[in-house]
């Protein structure tokens, strides 16, 4: 069997390279913190300056579409054939069912998207809250409280369910920070580089923009900005960690294994969180989107173009 295993050494020696992959992984997290931090601060500041103008929400709607695009094509042109090909490698079937038979890779995207449905559908459940009737000595004044609790409802609905997408955005960066700490492949790490710090800056962006129109107090403001910033370096220091103190062998089976299916649960998120978090929520729920016929052309361009300036990596890595 380890014969008949035909193995490319050329492209073996060029995408395993332990040095360089340590390199990009440092890069990565300086760049990941400075850009995210660039990002949202940025974001928070001129969200504020600019609260009621109407280019600033279309340009931070044309950043979040471009930004999807990225997110999109990096984890269906470069994060899941890279772990596809490390799961079907000839070594991992080696081993046997289920490894040789079963699609993992395919299998535990799915499981991240089920994992990413499971956290959304939990901060719909917990934001819903209920409403209750104002008392008024009249009914004009009832009017007037019934419209005032309203409003104070529909804040308070959109500052938690904030706070429950960072968490899951801190979540997702940590296990994408971890994922690319443990890994040894630059064929993976180089576009995952430039994705990445394309998808922190304009998340946070687009984060910042929704934390200053929230209207948190300055030292929330701060601390869901710190939380943004430092996840991916965090997760990308910790994955480093892993690797070293556990003697991880990058060129073992196991290896293989821990980075088929950490890149396919990575991929499944992306994509889960690109599909249907972003993109059906704007282009089909997003009221500027809807009344602007030119807005929603713009905004699928800028998702083409995302789309297209991430492929386009594909042909040099």
């Amino acid at each position: 069997m380890a014969n008949a295993c035909a193995i490319d050494p050329t492209r073996t020696f060029a995408c395993r390279n332990t040095s360089e992959a340590t390199h990009l992984k440092l890069i990565s997290t300086v760049l990941g913190f400075f850009t995210s931090a660039i990002g949202i601060s940025s974001s928070v500041y001129l969200a504020r300056l600019f609260r009621n103008s109407p280019a600033y929400s279309h340009t931070l709607l044309l950043i979040k579409c471009y930004s999807t695009g990225v997110i999109l094509s990096a984890s269906l042109v470069h994060v899941l054939p890279d772990a596809s090909t490390a799961l079907s490698d000839c070594r991992v079937a080696s081993r046997g069912r289920p490894w040789r038979d079963f699609p993992f890779s395919g299998f535990v995207l799915m499981v991240g998207m089920l994992v990413a449905l499971l956290v959304d559908v939990a901060a719909a459940s917990a934001s819903q809250v209920p409403q209750y009737a104002p008392i008024g000595h009249d009914e004009e004044e009832g009017k007037k409280g019934c419209a005032e609790q309203e409003e104070e409802l529909a804040r308070m609905k959109q500052r938690f369910v904030l706070k429950l997408l960072e968490v899951g955005i801190v979540f997702h960066s940590v296990i994408i920070g971890v994922t690319m700490g443990m890994s040894q492949n630059v064929c993976t790490l180089r576009p995952l580089v430039a994705a990445l710090t394309i998808h922190l800056i304009s998340g946070g962006v687009v984060l910042g923009g929704y934390i200053a129109r929230a209207e948190f107090n300055m030292g929330t403001t701060m601390s869901m900005c710190v939380m943004f910033s430092v996840s991916t370096p965090i997760g990308i220091i910790l994955g480093m960690l892993i690797f070293y103190l556990t003697g991880y062998n990058d060129s073992s089976v196991n290896a293989l294994i821990s980075e088929g299916l950490l890149g396919s649960l990575s991929s499944g998120i992306l994509i889960y969180m690109a599909l249907v978090t972003i993109i059906a929520v704007d282009f089909f729920h997003n009221k500027a989107i809807l009344s602007k016929p030119w807005l929603k052309k713009a905004s699928y361009t800028a998702l083409v173009l995302g789309c297209a300036s991430s492929s386009v990596l594909s042909l040099w890595t």
